[in-house]
Formats: structure tokens, sequence, C-alpha cells
């Protein structure tokens, strides 16, 4: 057991280096959030989000919804390093090591959800630095912080099993474009559901980016705690259930080497 923990902690290693060694990497993560949170927040400083909360800038509200969608945009690239330890031979060495599958894939998303963790933090920081004001109720920030871990997760795994199906960095690419507009566009990252028409409100119920958000959101700026049924546990079933898919897409890789 102690010996899987520690290639765990190997390839959660590897992981961390070959990040650190690619800086624009994450300066363009931090970048484009402040772009966003630059332009938007400014742009629509007269905006007024009917929310539970009085005297609320816009500002304030996109503050954790761009947090999390820092967490998307960079768990939907996570598959883009599956890719090219394929293409390096890397991957198929290791899978063809009496070492896990479950290991391997465990190591590397482990790795990858830490860092969007600590990546959505500084985004706060960069909020907050930009005028943003936040009233965290520490009560209620672990569960916060779990929803952030569950999602973060889910489309690191998601994003994981595309790229061992795919085996392509054109098909990462397309993936990539398709989902993270769309699911950030029908969220509640940067307008209230209460605001939205109907149908995008319906829609925006489904989505898990809002699970992740209103969590967050609730957190940091309502006195809320996330809720268990509504929130936690589909944001956990949905992360088992594309772990499952990404396992199985480890396990075919191996077959084919």
């Amino acid at each position: 057991m102690s010996v899987g923990w520690d290639i765990v902690w190997l390839v959660a290693r590897r992981t961390w280096l070959k990040t650190l060694r690619r800086p624009v990497t994450l300066s363009f993560s931090l970048v484009q959030p402040l772009i966003w949170m630059t332009f938007f927040g400014f742009l629509f400083a007269g905006f007024r989000p009917e929310v539970p909360l009085d005297g609320l800038t816009y500002l304030d509200f996109l503050a954790p919804g761009v947090s999390v969608m820092t967490i998307l945009f960079g768990a939907s690239q996570v598959g883009v390093g599956w890719i090219r330890d394929l293409q390096t031979g890397f991957l198929p060495r290791m899978l063809n090591t009496p070492v896990s599958s479950h290991v391997l894939l465990l190591g590397k998303v482990l790795a990858d959800v830490a860092r969007l963790m600590v990546q959505a933090l500084v985004v706060l920081l960069l909020a907050w630095m930009l005028g943003a004001r936040l009233a965290p109720t520490w009560s209620a920030v672990p569960a916060g912080v779990l929803c952030l871990t569950l999602f973060a997760t889910a489309f690191a795994c998601v994003s994981s099993a595309v790229a061992l199906k795919a085996r392509s960095q054109e098909a990462m690419a397309t993936f990539i474009h398709l989902i993270n507009m769309p699911l950030l566009f029908t969220s509640t990252a940067l307008v209230p559901e209460r605001q939205m028409p109907d149908w995008l409100a319906t829609v925006a119920t489904w989505n898990p980016l809002t699970l992740a958000v209103d969590a967050w959101r609730g957190a940091l700026l309502f006195d809320q705690a996330p809720s268990f049924g509504s929130q936690v546990l589909p944001l956990l079933v949905l992360t088992i259930v594309v772990y499952t898919l990404a396992a199985r897409s480890m396990r075919s890789v191996a077959k084919l080497y």
C-alpha cells in the first residue's frame, strides 16, 4: 500500500516539475482571469446583480465565478499532458510495469487539482487587489473548497478520458473549445440565475459549473454553506462516474501497448 502511495507522490511531483518548467502556462492561467475581471468587472460596473446581499457590486459577484472558471479552463487541459506522455513513450513504459493504472491516474489528477486550487485562490487575491469585497464565512469555506475540489477532479478526469481515447492534440483542442464556452455561458459564473431567461436558468440549474460557483460564492459572500444534497452530492457522483471512465480509458491504452 505504501509503495502505491509512493508512486502516486512521484507521479504528482513529476507533474508539478513539468508545470514549473513551463511558466508560460502558469502565467497565462492567471492573466486570462485577470483580463476577464478587469474588462467585465469594470465594463458592467453599473450592473447590480439581484442577489441576497444589498450593496454588492458586479466585481464582488464576479470574483468567485472567475475563480471557478479558472479551474474549469485549467482542468479541461489536463489531458494535454497525457498526450505528451504518450508521444514521448513515458506512459506506455509505465503501463508495462507492475504499477496499477489507477496509481498513475490518481497521481497526475491529484497534482493537477492541487495546482488548480492554488490558482483559484490566487485569482481571488487578484480580485481583491482590483477592489472586490469578499466576506468569507469561515465555517462554510471548507465545504466550498470541497465542492471546488470535486469539480476540479471531475473535469480533470473528463479531460483525461477524452485525451486517452482520442490521443491527439487536435482532438483535445476541439474538446477544450467545445466544452469551456458553453459551460461558462450557461452557468451562474457571470450572471445570477434569477436574471436569466427561463430556459437558460433551467439549463444553468443542471450545469456542474453552476453547482461549484454557487457553493463557492455562497461561502465567500452570502454566509451560506453548500447544500450536501443539491451541490456536494451531485458533484461527488459526477466525480466518481468520470473517474471510472478515465480509468477505463487508461486500461484501454494499456492494452494497446
